[in-house]
């Protein structure tokens, strides 16, 4: 199975360690990270995801990403849009796009011990998801 991984560079002490634990993760469940794209913020995620899904080899694609707390709401703001317009994008092309995007509303502290388990279940996801497709199709 061939999957692409994007990831935020937007809280990027967070969402490199992400990236990593996602790539071990795929190396663990023997499947082929094809892409590792990086865009700067969680907002900028679907382009990327829209393009990597109309590639015939791209499976399913990981998104990686912390939306952390600040001093306003524009944390929940980018994250349900940004939620939002994933899930669109699965469905137009049918295929997985997993949501390893933690917050909002987090601290920092939460979103550093998040790293490991939303990184592992959102290529999990991809995995699983995948396999269910292939069984109804």
């Amino acid at each position: 199975m061939n999957i692409a991984i994007v990831t935020s560079e937007f809280n990027q002490k967070v969402t490199s360690k992400m990236l990593e634990v996602a790539q071990e993760k795929a190396r663990l469940l023997k499947l082929n990270v094809k892409y590792t794209c990086k865009v700067p913020g969680i907002f900028d995620i679907p382009l990327l995801v829209d393009t990597l899904l109309e590639k015939k080899e791209i499976d399913a694609v990981v998104t990686l990403g912390a939306a952390i707390k600040g001093k306003t709401k524009h944390d929940e703001l980018i994250a349900n849009a940004t939620a939002t317009r994933l899930t669109k994008l699965s469905l137009k092309h049918k295929k997985p796009v997993t949501l390893g995007i933690t917050g909002p509303g987090m601290g920092e502290r939460q979103a550093y011990a998040r790293i490991r388990p939303v990184a592992e279940r959102a290529v999990e996801a991809a995995l699983k998801i995948s396999q269910e497709l292939e069984k109804i199709r």
